[in-house]
């Protein structure tokens, strides 16, 4: 036995077509642990993992496992030495079960024939190991919720002997229950002395799961920390090389509550029922709840995709019906989706066609003095782009966004909706979105804010209406504190706050 870390990477470097993307990097991963690698997009740690995952091959440096000197010319020989990579993008086959998925390319076999039967009770044993004997080795993996079909990836790496499995933004398509299975799935693996690589920009998990953090920025090492040694503020600031002041930024100057701009009266529908919400011209309110308490059901009937059937709902002081997002558009209600590759964007298209998207597309908001504000909008976004013609698909994650927001502006709304508009995108560039939204309320838009990182809500809302079980069940003040939240989302308490 060995004292040397299990994985040791040291002066790792690495170029694209000249242009250095890694330089000098050393990152150090011990048995049994769980070890976050963080920084903004673009820091390197995509590239460092492939290099690990035998994607990539690094042009300086060096990699040891268990203090012997290794190399990953192709990915089957990472997984070969033990290294298992799990991406957003499961490597599983959706038609077969979770027990083929787990053996593929090495079934047991009996008298020259898959030995079905062992294969499933292996499978079984191995689920049960780590904590899930409930997820049936018969199962489609087609068939199964995306936490359950991570399990089954984690569990095909055991199965190949995987000593350190390195998982990237591994909760970013998961539901809010789904976050604890992952939690338990990882306790297990370190207790079974597994390392774990950690890639996340959710600073919550990587505090509650990781003991040390790896912080790289432009390509270099910044600094590998114990996480009791550092505070979330502080790693933010090293990870964007400043220091985000109180993280949420205060209400622009001259930032003034209106009129009511959108009115709800008893709104229902098979999801939600009775709600009661105003959001006035300036204002941000923000939408609090568990997972499945109403939020986005909400943002889908303001918009028309699965209308209130019950109800009013006003614009501007207008009754309006909206039974489909054409209505909601001419009415001048804008929603930014929590998806924004599959429902926000026309990835292969260019930045100018994406933003110019719902003006093209709809002739009561479509004219020439609209379709000139386009590059302004997109200017005053400050989008980081070659320019109106680059793919969105090549953009960063927080400037897609920006595109996805501009192509709303661009049909001037009276209120924008925002789905998780932060989701999967790097704190830095969090920041930016959050000035972004202050400065719509600042130009009069009425701004309905939904996300499930309840420290947005907060840290961003002038009011926040908690839903729990489709209703809403109490309204707080911005900055209320995580435990009032709660209470109103678990069902606890009902009412409004009285300051």
């Amino acid at each position: 036995m060995t004292d040397a870390p299990l994985l040791a990477m040291r002066g790792i470097g690495k170029a694209f077509l000249g242009v250095p993307v890694l330089a000098g990097v050393d990152l150090t991963v011990n048995r049994g642990e769980a070890h976050a690698l963080v920084g903004e997009n673009g820091a390197g740690k995509s590239t460092l993992m492939k290099i690990l995952a035998g994607v990539h091959t690094a042009d300086a440096g060096t990699i040891e496992l268990d203090g012997r000197a290794a190399s990953f010319a192709h990915p089957a020989a990472a997984q070969r030495a033990g290294i298992a990579t799990v991406f957003q993008e499961f490597n599983l086959l959706p038609e077969l079960t979770v027990a083929e998925n787990i053996h593929l390319g090495r079934e047991p076999r009996r008298r020259g024939r898959i030995d079905r039967r062992a294969m499933n009770d292996a499978t079984a044993a191995a689920l049960a190991d780590l904590g899930f004997p409930d997820l049936a080795p018969t199962a489609a993996v087609g068939s199964l919720s995306v936490a359950h079909q991570q399990i089954t990836e984690i569990a095909k790496a055991l199965s190949q002997g995987a000593d350190l499995i390195c998982m990237d933004e591994p909760t970013a398509a998961l539901a809010d229950a789904e976050v604890a299975l992952l939690y338990r799935l990882v306790e297990r693996l370190r207790e079974r002395g597994v390392a774990v690589l950690y890639v996340s920009h959710r600073l919550r998990e990587i505090f509650d799961l990781c003991e040390r953090i790896t912080i790289l920025k432009d390509g270099r090492l910044v600094d590998s920390v114990a996480t009791a040694d550092i505070t979330p503020d502080e790693l933010v600031t090293r990870m964007v090389g400043r220091r985000i002041e109180a993280q949420f930024p205060p209400p622009l100057p001259g930032t003034e509550r209106g009129e009511v701009r959108l009115r709800i009266a008893g709104g229902g529908n098979d999801y939600v029922d009775g709600i009661d919400l105003e959001v006035r011209a300036g204002e941000i309110v923000g939408l609090a709840g568990l997972q499945g308490s109403g939020r986005t059901e909400i943002a889908e009937a303001v918009f028309g995709i699965a209308p209130f059937t019950r109800g009013t709902m006003a614009v501007d002081g207008r009754p309006v019906r909206i039974t489909r997002p054409r209505k909601a558009i001419a009415a001048g209600i804008a929603l930014v989706t929590e998806d924004r590759k599959a429902q926000g964007l026309a990835l292969r298209q260019s930045v100018k066609a994406n933003a110019r998207m719902v003006l093209d597309a709809n002739a009561r908001v479509h004219s020439r003095a609209r379709l000139a504000r386009v590059d302004g909008i997109l200017s005053s976004l400050d989008l980081v782009a070659r320019g109106g013609d680059q793919e969105v698909q090549f953009l960063s994650g927080g400037n897609q966004q920006k595109v996805v927001v501009a192509k709303w502006l661009a049909a001037e709304p009276g209120v924008i909706v925002l789905d998780e508009p932060t989701r999967g995108i790097d704190v830095g560039a969090k920041h930016k979105l959050y000035s972004v939204i202050r400065s719509l309320a600042a130009e009069g838009l009425a701004v309905l804010l939904i996300a499930s990182e309840l420290i947005e809500v907060i840290g961003l809302a002038d009011r926040i209406a908690v839903l729990h079980d489709g209703r809403i069940a109490g309204e707080l003040p911005g900055g209320a504190t995580e435990q009032e939240v709660m209470a109103y989302a678990t069902g606890r308490r009902e009412g409004t706050h009285q300051e």
